[in-house]
């Protein structure tokens, strides 16, 4: 689990098929002050309505997912799995 805060939200015109229906969202996974970048932005399966600027928690618990879509094939890896309070990221 890491927290990432919500950059965007990407739009596909073709994609998997386990993916249809499904919300994406642009994530920047963060360090643990909250504040600084950790990594590359990531593309992740919203299952929260996360919006832009939430602070969330994402998983790259593959068994979850799956279940999730309904799906042993797809090729998701990241989903969000909760929010973080914003007055304990200040």
């Amino acid at each position: 689990m890491q927290i990432a805060q919500v950059i965007g939200r990407a739009t596909a015109t073709v994609k998997h098929p386990s993916l249809i229906g499904a919300v994406l969202l642009l994530v920047q996974p963060l360090m643990r002050d909250g504040h600084s970048c950790d990594g590359d932005p990531q593309l992740v399966i919203d299952t929260m309505a996360a919006g832009h600027g939430d602070v969330v928690v994402i998983s790259s618990d593959g068994a979850m997912l799956r279940e999730l879509l309904s799906n042993d094939q797809t090729p998701a890896r990241y989903s969000t799995i909760g929010f973080i309070d914003p007055l304990l990221n200040q």
